[in-house]
C-alpha cells in the first residue's frame, strides 16, 4: 500500500468521539477466528441476499467504450464514404475476483478487482483464485498455494467446484487456520460475485476430502462483510489506468464511519488533492457505493489514489482506517 509522507490533514470526523458508533470500528479490527461459525448469508437488511455483483451492495464491473463496439454511419451505396475508427472490443468476459491484501494492522482480508477471462466465466474466475493467475494490483496476492480446479458448475442450489487432486487437504506450511478460511472466502465471494446470486459453494473432492485442513462434506458460505472484506475498495480506476482531463472519477465500496471518508490523490508520496467521499450507508453487514471527484489541475505523470475509511479516534484507537490505492498514470 502507499501512504502519504507528509502529515496528514485533520479530517472534519476526527475530532469527534465516536462512542455511538463503536460497534462498526470494533467490527472492522475483528479477527475471522470465528469465521467457520459464519455461516449465514449476508443481508442488505431486507431479507435479500444483496452482495457483489451484486453480493455485496457493490458495484458492477466499470463500464468503458471498448466494451461495446460503435454504431457504423449509414452510408449510400452509390455515395462511399470513410467509416471512422471504432474503438477495439474486449474480448472475454470481466469477472469479480476476490484477493486478499493488508487491512488494518496488517490484518489479511479480502479486497475485489475485475478481470477479462476466456471461457466459462465460473471456472476461469475459480483458476484466478487457485493460483493460475495474478491479481493487477500488486498490493494483492492469493492465499492459494495453485490448486487444480477442474470445472465448476452451477447445479441443484450449489455452485459445484470439482478438485480432482488429492493434495493440500491439510493446511500448508506457512498457512494458518485462519488464512485457510480466507482462502476459502475468495473462492466463494468471487464465485458468487460471477453468479451475481448468493448460494453456498461446494467443494467436490474423492471421498469428501478436507481443503487445507477444512471439511468439504458441506457447502461453504460466505463469511460476514465486516469481518472478511477491507473496508474500502476502490473500484476505479483501476491499477494502471491512464486517466485525462480536468478531473477523474473515483468509484468504489465502503463501510465507513458516518459513511464518508477521505480519498486523496498522492505524487511521490505527497498530497496533492484530497476530497471526502459520502456512502450511500454504513454499519450494516455490508460496502455501500460512493463517488467522488479528484482534481487534476497541473497534476500530470504516475499518481495514486488513496481512499480510505474514516478514523474518528485520530489514530488513539484501534488499528487505523481501511485503505485502497490505485497507482494510475495522468496525461
Amino acid at each position: 500500500m502507499t501512504f502519504p509522507t507528509t502529515p496528514r490533514p485533520a479530517w472534519p470526523h476526527a475530532v469527534r468521539r465516536w462512542a455511538g458508533a463503536a460497534a462498526v470500528v470494533v467490527a472492522s479490527s475483528l479477527a475471522l477466528a470465528g469465521c467457520s461459525d459464519d455461516t449465514a448469508p449476508v443481508s442488505d437488511g431486507t431479507g435479500t441476499a444483496t452482495e457483489d455483483t451484486q453480493p455485496s451492495g457493490e458495484a458492477s464491473p466499470p463500464e468503458s467504450p471498448s466494451e461495446s463496439p460503435a454504431e457504423s454511419p449509414t452510408e449510400s451505396p452509390s455515395e462511399p464514404s470513410e467509416s471512422p475508427s471504432e474503438p477495439p472490443v474486449a474480448s472475454g468476459t470481466a469477472v469479480p475476483v476476490y484477493f486478499a491484501g493488508d487491512g488494518p494492522g496488517g490484518r489479511p482480508v479480502l479486497f475485489r478487482e475485475f478481470q477479462r477471462v476466456e471461457g466459462d466465466p465460473l471456472t476461469e474466475a475459480a483458476r484466478l483464485v487457485a493460483g493460475g493467475g495474478q491479481p493487477v494490483d500488486p498490493d494483492y496476492r492469493t492465499l492459494w498455494p495453485g490448486v487444480e480446479i477442474a470445472s465448476v458448475q452451477a447445479t441443484d442450489g450449489v455452485l459445484l467446484v470439482e478438485i480432482p487432486s488429492d493434495g493440500f487437504t491439510d493446511r500448508p506450511d506457512g498457512m494458518t487456520r485462519r488464512d485457510a478460511k480466507l482462502a476459502v472466502q475468495q473462492l466463494v465471494r468471487t464465485l458468487q460475485g460471477v453468479q451475481q446470486e448468493r448460494v453456498p459453494v461446494q467443494v467436490q473432492r474423492e471421498g469428501s476430502a478436507p481443503l487445507f485442513g477444512l471439511p468439504t462434506d458441506t457447502p461453504f458460505e460466505a463469511a460476514p462483510v465486516l469481518r472478511t472484506l477491507n473496508l474500502v475498495n476502490i473500484t476505479s480506476p483501476a491499477e494502471g489506468d491512464t486517466v485525462s482531463g480536468d478531473t477523474v472519477t473515483v468509484t468504489g465500496v465502503a463501510n465507513s464511519f458516518e459513511a464518508s471518508g477521505p480519498c486523496r490523490l498522492l505524487r511521490d508520496g505527497e498530497e496533492v488533492a484530497l476530497e471526502g467521499y459520502q456512502s450511500e450507508g454504513w454499519m450494516e453487514d455490508r460496502l455501500f457505493p460512493f463517488e467522488v471527484e479528484l482534481p487534476l489541475d497541473g497534476v500530470s505523470g504516475e499518481v495514486v489514489v488513496q481512499c480510505e475509511t474514516d478514523d474518528p479516534s485520530g489514530g488513539a484507537e484501534g488499528n487505523g482506517p481501511a485503505i485502497d490505492t490505485k497507482t494510475i498514470t495522468v496525461q
